[in-house]
């Protein structure tokens, strides 16, 4: 199982990169460890597109690094505090893309102007009520985790967003949903403000018309191949 675990990371640090949410060697995407040791993320100090199998550690939620070279990221609470909190998480992903802290930065709703923030939308996605700063101890990665609460995401005010999902190719979407439909409401606010979206009913509609667990399958698999990963796992 640690090999599928170590691949998923692979697969999701390059699709992230492909998807244009790279930050040189920041961010990082995680797997739960099958076994309840803790998380597989990729190791600290390597860019998106730098991960292969030898660059993903195992770190445990006390911080341990397990197995796999390299130091991990200092940010790891955030991890192993979520898939804590959540048993129906099975990875999670944290980026810094520009467009995700401005839009985390307005007093506004998340509007579904868009196929891409239907996710996010009826229920509203959340913002952190934490402080901006790394999310470095136990204590604020277990902060994050309630402030998530159910949802697929969640936005960080002064710092970028966390996704999860089900599984790797689930969370990565969910990351690169949030940070078009991010942009586009930037894109609409600026322009002087969305004047038509979809209601609830509509957004419903269409999180299972469009969105749907094979949609996202579709497009994490196209992320891959788009990464030179020629076989995404299923």
């Amino acid at each position: 199982m640690s090999e599928s675990a170590i691949e998923d990371v692979v697969d999701a640090s390059n699709a992230l990169y492909a998807a244009g949410l790279s930050d040189m060697v920041w961010g990082h995407a995680s797997v739960r460890d099958a076994d309840g040791r803790g998380v597989w993320m990729k190791a600290a100090g390597w860019g998106f597109e730098e991960i292969d199998p030898n660059r993903v550690v195992l770190v445990t939620p006390e911080g341990e690094v397990l197995s796999g070279e390299g130091p991990r990221h200092i940010e790891y609470p955030i991890h192993t505090e979520i898939t804590a909190a959540r048993p129906d998480v099975g990875a999670v992903v944290h980026t810094h893309a520009p467009a995700l802290s401005a839009f985390a930065s307005l007093d506004a709703p998340l509007l579904p102007i868009s196929h891409d923030a239907v996710p996010f939308a009826s229920p509203q996605i959340p913002r952190f009520s934490g402080p901006g700063s790394l999310i470095a101890t136990r204590e604020l990665g277990a902060a994050l985790a309630r402030d998530l609460g159910q949802a697929r995401g969640i936005l960080l005010p002064k710092h970028g967003a966390v996704t999860v999902g089900s599984d790797i190719g689930a969370a990565v979407m969910n990351a690169v949903l949030l940070e078009r439909a991010c942009r586009t409401a930037l894109s609409a606010i600026a322009a002087g403000g969305p004047q038509v979206w979809s209601d609830d009913e509509e957004t419903a509609f269409k999180r299972n018309q469009i969105r749907n667990d094979a949609g996202l399958n579709a497009g994490w698999r196209y992320l891959v191949r788009k990464a030179g990963r020629e076989n995404p796992r299923d």
